[in-house]
């Protein structure tokens, strides 16, 4: 499995989005509780954020903010690598983050993962559309033209992140689809379709999401990428907008 993290460099300043897992999950993959034995990660901690923001000759240190698409263990567990980083996340998924109601809840956000207490900024619904999405979030001051777009369903404030560049828009969308499949029209993958309903919060909210993303992929000024899936990631890495630096 794999867990695509965006690193953008804004002057001296590093933000990301996601964080992947963190050095202490790879090192104790039992923080993870019994799901770690089912999603396949390899759990190396070369290929933690951290590490490869090292590899790249810059400074973890810089990281001055992180924008998490949502909560899950797999997308947060790192944001114990940069303790003096602000956790930017909408603020329905900050309030389930500490609820943890429900099996699904209890094994998705795992608390060793948030105990070093960061600083979260749970964001409430914003004022702003973006494509057809409303209730979209202006994180400028993390970095100008950012936005939080609410895309429910997989959780409960669940949400992708858009970014601008020279000739358009990078929009990573999380987990609001695990293949691409799931935005085409007429086509269904059994076994995806199966990992997505078993996963979601609301599955009827994530259908939604997953057709609005569907118009919205045909957009030739939007760049769209999820957390899992290898082959959509490569194909967007030629594609990336303008000023925009993917880790």
């Amino acid at each position: 499995m794999v867990c695509h993290v965006l690193l953008l460099e804004t002057g001296p300043r590093l933000v990301l989005v996601d964080s992947g897992f963190g050095t202490a999950d790879v090192r104790d993959p039992r923080r993870l509780g019994p799901v770690r034995r089912v999603i396949g990660a390899a759990l190396r901690e070369e290929e933690t954020a951290i590490a490869q923001i090292r590899s790249r000759g810059l400074d973890p240190a810089d990281v001055g903010d992180i924008v998490l698409t949502h909560g899950d263990l797999d997308h947060a567990g790192g944001i114990g690598d940069f303790p003096r980083a602000r956790i930017h996340l909408l603020a329905e998924e900050y309030v389930a983050i500490h609820r943890r109601r429900g099996l699904r809840e209890a094994q998705r956000y795992r608390p060793l993962q948030w105990s070093h207490r960061p600083h979260l900024i749970g964001h409430p619904p914003g004022e702003g559309r973006w494509k057809g999405f409303e209730q979209v979030v202006d994180l400028g001051e993390v970095l100008p033209g950012m936005l939080l777009v609410p895309l429910p369903g997989h959780t409960a404030g669940h949400a992708g992140i858009a970014i601008p560049g020279g000739d358009g828009w990078l929009l990573h969308a999380g987990d609001a689809f695990h293949s691409p499949v799931s935005l085409e029209a007429g086509r269904s993958r059994p076994d995806v379709h199966l990992r997505q309903g078993l996963l979601a919060h609301a599955a009827p909210a994530l259908r939604r999401t997953q057709r609005a993303l569907s118009a919205l992929s045909g957009a030739a000024e939007v760049q769209i990428i999820n957390s899992h899936d290898r082959g959509l990631w490569e194909a967007s890495r030629a594609a990336e907008p303008g000023g925009v630096n993917g880790a």
